[in-house]
């Protein structure tokens, strides 16, 4: 492209500097998944991974070399919180988040635009901007594109989300949805414009339309068109139907290039990251194993279990018999040789049982993924699948309809014998 060009594209529209690179080193034969490394400003991070939610600068509970300790490259913070408490004064003081909670791995920061759902009662939002109450004290708190992406730039995270309007996919409101989407690409501009770090924190756009896929479609030319570092599928799990989610997904990946990493945002269950993974996403987050924790609930192959159910007051195995986690490892192989039994007598009465089930949660999760990863590289990944699905379902007759739906659309039948 010539100089004269160039100059003729609207400054959004050209290419953004870019602090990532993001390597793509396999794809599975039959479906839509990638395996690729994704090389970072505070190291490299493999895909397809799942992101801990560290909301407020910390993982409930842990420690930041617990977290390091479960395999955790990089994890997810909130700008709205962190705007709210500590606050930028106090970010810009010390050097950033990364300085801030003593990890030096890398982070992810939601733009706070999801609040505009979870916070709804408190939130008022206008072209310019969002208008919250703190929930904290009630103060008011006008969160612009380019106040996110100045906290942002204050946090000093290695991803930052462009803010994104919001709304819930379930809306029936078919003007609200398209105007929530137009805005969101509006509202790209002019985070582009204020970014001021882009050769060190990689701007993410979000994919907005509700699942209307004709808005998506619209959303992702439009966003695609920015050409920003990574892209994201926003304002899903908002409780539409697992169906739908899955359309939406499948169809977004088939427009997105290549060459940049997929983010599908706040899903975490394990069934939906492996579906999501079958139908092209790269990247994912979800509070749910760190909150699903602090019910005593523990991630294994087989499924959750509760273990505050008082079948397991007498149970001395580990946590998962298959898990490598310092909790479920042995004293004899540098674990902690924590037993179910003694979750079950902390999970109603110390916080130890929650912190101890979060560092498995987390890992299991983290595991789960390179377990997937593997299964692209070596071009086995609907065998993966198939058998991810036996364990936790253990019977074909109990498979979630949405999931043996969408995996039949990208070549997985898990109902063949």
């Amino acid at each position: 492209m010539t100089a004269a060009a160039a100059a003729e594209i609207p400054k959004a529209m050209k290419p953004m500097p870019s602090a990532l690179k993001f390597d793509l080193e396999a794809k599975c034969s039959t479906t839509k998944a990638r395996a690729s490394t994704l090389r970072l400003p505070h190291g490299p991070v493999k895909l397809p991974l799942f992101m801990p939610v560290a909301t407020q600068g910390s993982l409930k509970g842990l420690t930041p070399d617990q977290l390091a300790q479960t395999g955790c490259q990089l994890c997810l913070n909130n700008t709205y919180h962190l705007g709210l408490k500590p606050g930028q004064a106090v970010l810009d003081e010390v050097g950033g988040a990364h300085v801030f909670q003593r990890w030096d791995k890398n982070i992810l920061t939601d733009s706070g635009g999801f609040q505009m759902v979870s916070l709804l009662k408190l939130a008022h939002v206008t072209e310019e901007g969002v208008r919250f109450l703190s929930p904290h004290d009630g103060t008011p708190m006008l969160l612009t594109p380019e106040h996110s992406i100045s906290l942002q730039n204050s946090i000093g995270s290695d991803i930052i989300m462009q803010l994104d309007d919001v709304i819930a996919t379930t809306s029936p409101d078919k003007a609200r949805m398209k105007e929530a989407m137009e805005r969101s690409i509006r509202w790209l501009d002019r985070c582009i414009d204020a970014h001021k770090y882009p050769e060190r924190q990689n701007l993410f756009c979000i994919i907005q339309g509700g699942l209307d896929l004709e808005m998506r479609k619209e959303c992702c030319e439009e966003m695609v068109a920015r050409d920003t570092p990574g892209i994201a599928i926003g304002g899903l799990s908002g409780g539409e139907a697992k169906d739908e989610f899955c359309k939406v997904v499948h169809a977004c990946t088939d427009m997105l290039p290549e060459h940049k990493p997929r983010y599908v945002m706040g899903v975490g269950y394990p069934e939906d990251l492996v579906v999501a993974t079958a139908l092209g996403a790269d990247m994912f987050d979800c509070v749910w194993p760190t909150r699903t924790a602090r019910f005593g609930n523990a991630l294994t192959p087989a499924g959750s279990l509760n273990l505050r159910n008082a079948a397991y007051a007498n149970d001395f195995g580990p946590i998962d018999e298959s898990c490598d986690c310092i909790c479920c490892r042995s004293k004899e192989n540098g674990g902690l040789g924590i037993t179910r039994a003694y979750i079950h007598h902390l999970a109603a009465k110390e916080t130890a049982g929650a912190h101890l089930l979060t560092m498995h949660n987390v890992y299991y999760m983290l595991a789960m993924m390179n377990f997937a990863r593997k299964a692209i590289l070596e071009d086995r990944f609907p065998a993966f699948v198939r058998d991810f699905f036996k364990e936790q379902y253990s019977e074909p007759s109990k498979f979630p309809e949405w999931a043996v739906t969408a995996l039949k659309g990208v070549g997985i039948d898990l109902l063949a014998e």
